[in-house]
């Protein structure tokens, strides 16, 4: 061994115990080991030449495999007594047999982080000992594909340890989603298999961790087709307090949920008779329900009424599972409800106060509201689509999207159009074939099983995904067309017949598509979860006979079978093309989704969040991912990356400031970036509220007409001539590297909200962008002034900042000169002209000195270490948050300020992309608003059809 071979090992080792003994979890994070390996470095004395530093991180993190951020959480203490303390769990053998069989394919860290996560969400539940009556009700929210089942799972053993007596699962609307929580629940809580007759079957899962008879939890349900809860078979059930606790993995379906109703209300569980009512109910057994992906079928969407002082109606009539679901929790008089869900949209919109005679409280999660932290190796939305930079494009991401239009023709026919009925028969070009897209991403999918196998994966579950229509019939077809491609590509493969240009074509595919991104995805990792040495041709050549043989091609309509497949194809592995719906938008799990073929049409957050199933963990195969889905769908799931980093950013916030979880549903209701939520699952039918606290909004898109761009360049002429002499002129601020300078802008500082508010009341923002409209700021800031708020704004003429002597000078309320900056390439089309950016994020500090912008730095760099860092660089400038929370931290007089940047921008000189007949300046405008902790939004109308035609329908 080499002395520099020598040095690196202990360098690692000394590292590696340095990271062990540290009592804070974020100490794993990437950049932490890096400094925990210059410090062992500096312990052996080594110079920087000595050692190779970033191989020993790599080989650390390696080592440490994960590491997870903390959860974060907003609690209202209400009717809580504080009761847990992590030394219980010392007795608490469930818990205990679940961390041991979790540690044989996990991570320690991640089970480490599962632990202090789940700490956190039974501290918030009640003591099951504690004298009766109470009722806790809580959300807790997840990434898609991320691991919540994991979390419930231990939520649910570390319950049952805890004393609750019946604990009931609520898994979806369909058989295979219910089926796969069960087995997920019998490898991880029962410890056997389930049967139809109830009797337990195989041993599984934890039991090998622990065998004691004792903790043999009962269950109610089974994983078959027909193992939902059953009347007839629940009437031999017997449940006391002194029994093992009881579980119930059922669906969200009325007829179920009536059933176990029935059943809880009669003599085998209630114990004590409403006297007034007559209604039966425990007073003795504590529940637990938990509700996996609580924002789908268990909110009320009906409509309310409510009385002059805004109480809701007490004789409404709920939605069956809402009602049955309430009835349940009614029926109990220690209960704890907590949803588990990615997309809590619907849920923080319920009504805080909703309450009816017949089914109690509604499912507000007034309670907790906890936000579970991704471990570095989760693939979502941010990893795959990146997010969006300084300069409008998105920055990050991964090269995992291919981006096809093949599927539709322009006249609204060929393949599968985004209309079609259920007896739609797909052709691409008149032939009953693939479209070229298609026909691609099953090439892709075959080349991932065979690299897959060459990889030591063979016996792994992999699966390709095609998502294109919503109808069965048509489904069908697309399952007939595609296994006839499969049986073709076998056929040439195994018999070698016609089998060169096959072989040319998947060559050419391997070459040009999966060597590059398998670099790429090695180099844009941060963690220890990245793909292993690539498979040469040759080798990929000799596993494709194989590879195809194996692969079966069905449809997911929803049954048991669905989930059984995996299980019984464990040894060897499953290899599916899965082609289906709805019923795969939800919940169900393709295990080792490798490749997706995604169409769909709906625009709205929650829904295509869902739809996500490609989202999750690939430990060892993310080079071979791929995402085939249209250019609509790719810049919509940017949209959604973006907003998802920022309400998640908006909870820590608030977490900070200990606010509680009806706040939070106000924050989330008027977040200006969701407005693709649909209205309906905030049951108002026809209004949206908005709130632009903490927020900077930017003027994107203009109008194309002319009468609004004169109106724009007046509604500017008036505020600037109304707001007298500039305060300063070429503004500057100190930075640590320099001065920071807008030598050709003016200022002015102290300016009324009233001139402001006209400015804003009178310019026409492009047609149906909501969070640019002046009118509802407008209005937004006359209901902070009734607060004491914004009465005093920064306004900036922000000029061009590069040296450019081609750029185009205006003069403004005939004394104000700037040159203007040039209109950049339009982006889209339709009845607006839409840029990518308008705002550099230095303009936000253009009235922040260096003292404030230090702090603003600091607090942002301690955000990033605090959230693990999702972006690998330690930042180097002060988020736009944390400047505008601090401009005015000097002045408490007039803490709340807001700055108004106006952007003169010049018709581009590209005759193809000008706006025709204006060769004037183009006013866009930017608005920093202060983080605020008044509850303050706007009402803003929405038409439905309107609505519709812009995001498409709400179901």
């Amino acid at each position: 061994m080499s002395v520099s071979e020598s040095i690196q090992t202990k360098i690692i080792s000394i590292a590696q115990i340095l990271l062990r003994d540290a009592s804070e979890e974020t100490t794993r994070s990437p950049s932490a080991i890096a400094d925990n390996v210059r410090m062992a470095a500096m312990t052996v004395r080594a110079a920087p030449g000595d050692y190779d530093e970033e191989a020993a991180v790599a080989e650390l993190i390696r080592r440490f495999s994960h590491w997870v951020p903390n959860d974060s959480a907003l609690t209202d203490p209400a009717g809580h007594e504080d009761w847990f303390q992590p030394s219980i769990k010392k007795d608490w053998r469930y818990w205990q047999r679940l961390q041991r069989y979790l540690e044989r394919s996990l991570a320690v860290n991640v089970v480490e982080a599962l632990d202090r996560s789940t700490d956190g969400i039974i501290a918030q539940l009640e003591d099951p000992n504690r004298e009766a009556p109470w009722d806790r009700r809580g959300l807790v929210v997840g990434h898609v594909q991320s691991g919540k089942t994991s979390s419930y799972s231990a939520l649910i053993c570390k319950a049952a340890d805890a004393g609750y007596k019946i604990i009931v699962v609520l898994a979806g609307m369909h058989n295979n989603l219910r089926s796969q929580t069960q087995i997920r629940l019998e490898e991880a809580f029962l410890g056997y298999e389930t049967s139809p007759n109830r009797d337990p079957g195989n041993p599984i899962g934890v039991f090998f961790e622990d065998r004691d008879p004792n903790i043999h939890p009962n269950c109610a349900t089974s994983r078959d087709e027909k193992g939902d809860f059953n009347g007839a078979a629940a009437k031999k059930f017997s449940v006391s307090p002194e029994q093992r606790p009881w579980l119930f993995v059922v669906k969200k379906n009325k007829s179920v949920l009536e059933k176990l109703l029935k059943w809880m209300r009669s003599n085998h569980v209630a114990n004590a008779t409403d006297p007034e009512t007559g209604r039966k109910f425990s007073t003795n057994l504590p529940l637990l329900v938990i509700d996996d992906e609580a924002d789908n079928a268990s909110v009320d969407t009906g409509e309310q009424e409510f009385d002059e002082n805004g109480t809701p109606d007490p004789e409404h009539e709920p939605k069956a599972i809402n009602s049955l679901i309430r009835r349940i929790l009614d029926t109990f008089a220690k209960s704890a409800y907590v949803g588990y869900t990615a997309t809590p949209f619907a849920n923080v919109f319920i009504h805080r106060r909703s309450k009816t005679n017949d089914e109690g409280e509604d499912l507000f999660p007034r309670s907790f509201i906890r936000n579970l932290a991704a471990p570095s190796n989760y693939v979502g939305p941010t990893r795959v689509f990146g997010i969006t930079g300084s300069n409008g494009e998105r920055i990050g991401g991964l090269p995992l999207v291919h981006e096809f239009d093949d599927h539709a023709n322009s006249e609204g026919g060929g393949w599968m159009p985004a209309k079609h009925k259920k007896d739609h028969v797909p052709t691409h070009e008149g032939d009953d074939s693939l479209p070229p897209s298609l026909r691609g991403a099953i090439h892709s999918f075959l080349l991932a099983c065979a690299a897959r196998a060459c990889r030591g994966q063979k016996a792994k579950h992999c699966s390709m995904l095609i998502h294109v229509t919503r109808l069965t019939l048509v489904q069908n077809e697309v399952r007939r067309q595609v296994d006839e491609f499969v049986k073709r590509m076998s056929q040439r493969l195994a018999r070698k017949i016609d089998a060169e240009e096959l072989l040319a074509e998947l060559r050419e595919l391997w070459e040009s598509d999966f060597v590059p991104t398998h670099k790429a995805i090695q180099e844009a990792l941060v963690d220890g979860d990245g793909p292993t040495d690539l498979p040469t041709w040759n080798e990929i050549a000799a596993a494709l006979p194989d590879a195809v043989a194996d692969i079966v091609v069905k449809t997911i309509n929803g049954s048991a079978k669905d989930a059984l497949d995996y299980v019984e194809k464990e040894a060897t592995g499953l290899k599916v093309i899965a082609i289906g719906g709805d019923k795969l938008a939800r919940g169900l799990t393709l295990e080792g989704l490798t490749t997706s073929y995604f169409v769909r049409t709906t625009k709205m957050y929650d829904t295509l969040m869902q739809m996500g199933r490609w989202f999750g963990y690939r430990p060892g195969y993310l080079d071979l991912c791929r995402l085939y889905t249209t250019g609509d769908l790719i810049r919509s799931f940017g949209l959604i990356a973006d907003a998802a980093e920022e309400l998640r950013q908006e909870f820590d916030a608030m977490v900070a400031v200990g606010s509680t979880p009806d706040k939070y549903g106000l924050k989330v209701a008027s977040h200006p970036s969701l407005l693709v939520t649909s209205p309906m699952k905030m049951r108002t039918a026809q209004t949206v509220r908005l709130s632009y606290s903490g927020s900077l909004t930017q003027t994107i898109a203009f109008p194309s007409d002319t009468a609004s761009l004169q109106g724009n360049l007046d509604a500017a002429e008036r505020l600037i001539a109304s707001m007298g002499g500039a305060t300063i002129s070429k503004p500057r601020q100190d930075r640590p590297d320099g001065q920071e300078d807008w030598d050709r802008s003016w200022l002015w500082r102290d300016v009324s909200s009233e001139k402001v508010k006209a400015f804003l009341r009178a310019y026409a923002a492009a047609p149906g962008i909501e969070r640019a409209n002046g009118g509802v700021m407008s209005e937004f800031v006359d209901e902070m002034n009734k607060k004491g708020e914004l009465d005093l704004w920064t306004v900036a003429l922000v000029a061009q900042g590069r040296s450019d002597h081609d750029a185009r000078s205006y003069t403004f309320a005939n004394h104000f000169e700037v040159k203007a900056m040039p209109m950049r390439s339009p982006k889209g089309g339709g009845k607006g002209y839409s840029i990518g950016v308008l705002t550099d994020p230095a303009d936000e500090g253009i009235d922040v000195g260096i003292d404030k912008w230090k702090v603003a730095l600091e607090a942002t760099i301690d955000t990033w270490q605090r959230e693990g860092s999702k972006v690998r660089q330690k930042p180097s400038r002060p988020s736009g948050r944390t400047l505008r929370d601090l401009r005015c931290a000097d002045k408490p007089s007039t803490p709340h300020r807001g700055l108004l940047l106006l952007y003169p921008l010049s018709p581009t000189p590209k005759k193809e992309s000008a706006i025709v007949g204006w060769d004037k300046p183009i006013i866009g405008f930017a608005a920093s608003f202060p983080s605020s902790d008044q509850e303050v939004s706007v009402e803003y109308k929405v038409d439905h059809l309107l609505w519709e035609e812009k995001y498409g329908s709400a179901e």
